[in-house]
C-alpha cells in the first residue's frame, strides 16, 4: 500500500493557561493550504482518508474527502503526542524564540510539558500504522495528522532514533510505501508542490 502522510494546515494559536485541552481549527491561510492541497490530490486515484481527530487535522482533511470523493474515517491512534495540552504554541515560533519547550521537545523530554513519553508514543504510533497497513492491503491512503506522529512514523522506517528530526510543513506530503510482510521504505519527504507552484510561501 502506499501512505500519504500529511501534515494538519497551519492552525490557531492557543496561549498558555486556559487550563482546558487545546484543539484549535485552522486559520484562514490553513484553510487555504488545506483547499490547495485537495485541488492537488484530486489528480490522484485515492481509497481512504484517515485523520486524527484533533480540529485541525479534521479540518484539513475535510476538503481532501470532498474534492477526492471519499469519507474521512477518524483514528485514534493518529492524535498528536501532546494533545492533552492547554495551549498550541506553533513550533516554528518555540524555535525561533528559543523557548525551553522546544529544546525539551527535541531532546525527548516530553514529561516536560505534561505530554506522553517519546517510548510510549513511538509504540501507539507503529501499533497504527501496522493497522493501517493489514486494513488497506494494496491501497492509496491519505493520513492526515501531525508533526510529531509523521517524525515517529517515517523515523522508524529510516532508523531515525530521535523522536523529532524533521519539520513536517503544514499540508506537506510524505509517501511511505509498504506491506503486509514487514516491508516499509519512505518514497518522498515533505513535498510542497501544491503551495510552490501557486507561490504560497512555507
Amino acid at each position: 500500500m502506499e501512505l500519504l502522510w500529511v501534515r494538519h494546515g497551519e492552525p490557531e494559536r492557543i496561549a498558555p493557561g486556559t487550563g482546558v485541552r487545546a484543539n484549535p481549527s485552522l486559520t484562514a491561510r490553513g484553510a487555504e493550504q488545506a483547499q490547495r492541497l485537495a485541488a492537488w490530490l484530486s489528480f490522484e486515484a485515492i481509497d481512504a482518508i484517515v485523520c486524527s481527530p484533533l480540529l485541525r487535522a479534521v479540518d484539513t482533511a475535510a476538503p481532501i474527502a470532498e474534492s477526492c470523493g471519499v469519507n474521512v474515517e477518524v483514528v485514534d491512534g493518529l492524535i498528536e503526542y501532546d494533545s492533552n495540552s492547554d495551549h498550541y504554541i506553533p513550533m516554528e515560533e518555540l524555535r525561533l524564540n528559543k523557548d525551553d519547550r522546544w529544546q525539551a521537545m527535541v531532546d525527548g523530554r516530553w514529561d516536560a510539558f505534561g505530554a506522553d513519553l517519546p517510548d510510549v508514543f513511538r509504540a501507539r504510533i507503529d501499533e497504527t500504522v501496522t493497522e493501517l497497513i493489514e486494513r488497506f492491503p494494496g491501497q492509496r491512503v491519505v493520513a492526515v495528522c501531525h508533526g510529531g506522529v509523521i517524525n515517529v512514523a517515517l523515523g522508524s522506517v529510516l532508523g531515525v532514533e530521535k523522536p523529532l528530526w524533521f519539520e513536517p510543513g503544514y499540508t506537506s506530503l510524505s509517501r511511505m510505501i509498504a506491506s503486509r510482510t514487514g516491508i516499509r521504505s519512505v518514497a518522498s519527504l515533505n513535498e510542497l508542490a501544491h503551495l510552490e507552484a501557486t507561490r504560497e510561501r512555507r
